[in-house]
Order: C-alpha cells, then sequence, then structure tokens
C-alpha cells in the first residue's frame, strides 16, 4: 500500500524512469561491455590463437586453437631450417645441407596429413608459409655463404641475401595467386627446389673436398640461378596430376626401387643432379615451347 501511494504522489518520477530504461540498453550495448560482446573477454596476457567464426545452429562461435598434428610438421621442418643455419656457423656444412633436405620431407608431410586428417586451417598456411621462408630462404642461403660466398666479400653476402629475398618474393607470390594458378605448374621454382640446389651443390663440395674458396665463383652463379629462378614465371611441373592411388604396372615399382638404390648409394651427387636437372627443365621447357 506504501508503495502504490508513493507512485501516486510521484508521478513525475514515471518519465524518469522511462528515460532510463532507454538509455540503459545504449549504455549496455556500448563495445566496452564484455558483457555483450565476447570478443573483450580477454585482457591482458593471453595464448590463444582465434581465427575467426562460424555459424552453428543460429549462433556465432568462434574457432580458438590450433590443430596439433599438421603444425608439429611444420615445426620440425622449421627446426631443421635453424639447425642448418646453426651448423653452418659452426662449419658442420655436411650436417647443414643434410638439414635443409629434412625440412623438405616435413614441409612435403604437413599438407599431406592436414588433408587426410581434415585439419587444413588459415593459421596452419600462414604459419607452413613463414617456416618456409626461413628454412629454404634464410637457412640455404646463410649455408652457401658460410662455406663459400663469403670469400667474395660484399658481393657473396649480397648474393646469399638475393636468394633469401627471391625466395620470400616467391612465397608471397604463390599465397596470393594459389586460387587463380594452374594446379599442374608452379610459376617459377618452388622454394624448396631452389634450398636443394644450394644445399645439394654444399653437400656435394664437402663430400668430395672442394675447398669453398676455390669455388666461390660457380657457388655464387648457382645460388643467383637459383634465386632467379624462383621468381621468374617459367612454368615448372608441379607432378599433381600422377595419380599414387590408383594401379601401376609392376616394373614401375621395380624403377622406385631402382632409383631409391641409386640415390641411398650417392645421396650428395644424386640429389644436387636430380634438383638442378629439374631447375633447368623450366628454361629448357620454355624455350622449346617458343619454338
Amino acid at each position: 500500500m506504501v508503495e502504490k501511494a508513493n507512485q501516486k504522489n510521484e508521478p513525475k518520477a514515471e518519465p524518469a524512469q522511462q528515460t532510463n530504461a532507454k538509455t540503459a540498453p545504449e549504455s549496455a550495448a556500448t563495445p566496452t561491455d564484455p558483457a555483450e560482446h565476447p570478443e573483450f573477454e580477454d585482457y591482458g596476457v593471453t595464448f590463444e590463437v582465434v581465427e575467426g567464426e562460424e555459424v552453428v545452429g543460429g549462433k556465432k562461435i568462434r574457432r580458438k586453437g590450433v590443430y596439433l598434428l599438421p603444425n608439429l610438421f611444420t615445426t620440425g621442418a622449421l627446426f631443421s631450417g635453424f639447425y642448418a643455419i646453426v651448423a653452418a656457423m659452426n662449419g658442420m656444412f655436411e650436417q647443414s645441407a643434410i638439414a635443409v633436405f629434412v625440412a623438405m620431407i616435413l614441409d612435403g608431410l604437413d599438407g599431406r596429413v592436414a588433408r587426410m586428417t581434415n585439419t587444413q586451417s588459415e593459421f596452419g598456411a600462414q604459419y607452413d608459409s613463414l617456416s618456409d621462408c626461413i628454412s629454404f630462404g634464410v637457412a640455404p642461403a646463410l649455408v652457401s655463404y658460410s662455406w663459400s660466398l663469403s670469400n667474395l666479400g660484399k658481393i657473396g653476402w649480397m648474393v646469399a641475401f638475393v636468394f633469401a629475398a627471391c625466395a620470400a618474393l616467391r612465397l608471397a607470390r604463390f599465397n596470393v595467386q594459389i586460387d587463380t594458378a594452374d594446379k599442374r605448374y608452379f610459376t617459377g621454382l618452388p622454394s624448396p627446389a631452389a634450398a636443394a640446389v644450394v644445399a645439394g651443390m654444399v653437400w656435394f663440395g664437402t663430400e668430395s673436398g672442394f675447398d669453398g674458396q676455390a669455388v666461390a665463383g660457380i657457388a655464387a652463379l648457382l645460388t643467383a640461378f637459383a634465386a632467379v629462378m624462383m621468381v621468374s614465371n617459367v612454368k615448372y611441373n608441379s607432378f599433381k596430376e600422377l595419380d599414387f592411388k590408383g594401379r601401376v604396372p609392376f616394373v614401375a615399382i621395380l624403377v622406385v626401387v631402382l632409383v631409391l638404390a641409386v640415390v641411398a648409394s650417392y645421396p650428395a651427387g644424386m640429389l644436387l643432379a636430380i634438383f638442378l636437372i629439374y631447375a633447368i627443365s623450366g628454361p629448357l621447357l620454355a624455350f622449346k615451347r617458343k619454338k
């Protein structure tokens, strides 16, 4: 009764209450209110990754976290590239070259594992590109520089830098053209193949007993050639049209076994020859098409 009487005796209080009722939702809808805007829930230091939102059951749900398995392979490739740099700084050139090839194997596995397990993500794609820039750009350049190019002075470190920069440019171009490029071909020499040419050169030279100072000019030309091919518009076969799931003649297995045996018998020379032939095949096929 008292409350009713007060409401009758104070009719002017109702407009004030209505005004407050109108302004309350406006203040609650401000972007600084964590209750209405969950994207502002995390303050301070956080180690979470949010890739975006997806609608599930009419509600927007943020996708948090990363996939572990494919990113483990990418991390392994990054570790191999970093180890190659450290090994080259300590004069262990054979180990550094082998580490680059190990990074190639792990880099080839992370994408396939992601597709097989349906764990592709934008984070994984960006992480893979950054790992490739170090493992197939910076690492081979520094390995080549430590082994031979340092004897050329400024020209040596300039050639090493050009290789690293071309690898970064090659990866950036690949990322922006990935949706429009012809899947049968690579535009420019792939950075792992270019890294294999440089690492194979160092491995072959070290195993054969060549002095890096004596072959510094050849090393500079080969490193520069691989760098230029990466940023060129020359088409390289991607071999993605090969069907590894279908049946093949029995002799194909024998050929694969023979190739593996030859490579295992002399890995330094055979790997250098294989990737050098692949690097040269692009310009040769382009010249043949023009004719």
